[in-house]
């Protein structure tokens, strides 16, 4: 069982100020629980790579991260630069101001772009739940759906506020059984991830995942 909740988060460090000593012993905790992946900054992508080579756990690292208003044309070289460095799951940023402006061609032009650089590789989108109404969530599922995306994300864990049970209900519905859910964003207890997984998600991110391993409570907000 407790393999079972490991394999289900994404260890996850992406505050600005991590250093290389403390990515590292992310990776370092990686190995001991076999988390899925470390999900990293760009910048630490290599270094993960590094630590992780031969191991369980995944190099998943951010795109156009936190605000998804990166050009397409930066998305996708950012992706192919990640890749070349290490990276093996990718979660990309939704273009939030074009998906409420309802230039829905825009989105998907900008998730095929992020999709097509990163071939078989899995990729994730991060929605930004908490400034989006459910009908903008509802469309922004759709079009990662339309762009053959492997998983819709619910927060950066950066913004106004993380994931929650109903956000999670709302998109695995829209998505059905084939996508992925990731619930990130505010999980910092182990009664916290069975409750996204109740709701639908396939996926916890996370910066306490020893924590939840251990059963204990994290005040992080991430």
């Amino acid at each position: 069982m407790t393999n079972n909740i490991a394999a289900l988060i994404d260890h996850t460090l992406l505050k600005p100020e991590a250093t290389p000593e403390e990515i590292i012993q992310l990776c370092a905790e990686a190995k001991e629980y076999k988390f899925a992946s470390v999900c990293v900054n760009p910048s630490h992508v290599a270094l993960a790579a590094t630590q992780l080579k031969g191991e369980f756990s995944k190099v998943c690292t951010v795109i156009g991260f936190p605000l998804g208003a990166s050009t397409t044309e930066t998305k996708a070289f950012e992706t192919k630069d990640a890749i070349e460095k290490g990276a093996t799951e990718i979660d990309m940023v939704i273009n939030m101001g074009a998906l409420r402006a309802k230039q829905y061609d825009l989105v998907l032009q900008d998730m095929k772009a992020v999709k097509n650089a990163a071939g078989k590789l899995c990729v994730k989108v991060i929605l930004e739940t908490c400034l989006l109404t459910n009908e903008e969530k509802i469309k922004a599922c759709e079009l990662a759906v339309q762009a053959g995306l492997d998983f819709v994300k619910t927060s950066t864990g950066f913004s106004t506020g993380g994931a929650t049970v109903e956000d999670v209900a709302i998109m695995r519905k829209t998505v059905g059984p084939d996508l992925g859910v990731k619930a990130s964003g505010g999980v910092r207890s182990l009664e916290d991830l069975e409750a996204m997984v109740a709701a639908g998600a396939t996926r916890i991110g996370a910066s306490s995942g020893v924590k939840i391993m251990n059963g204990l409570k994290s005040d992080s907000e991430y």
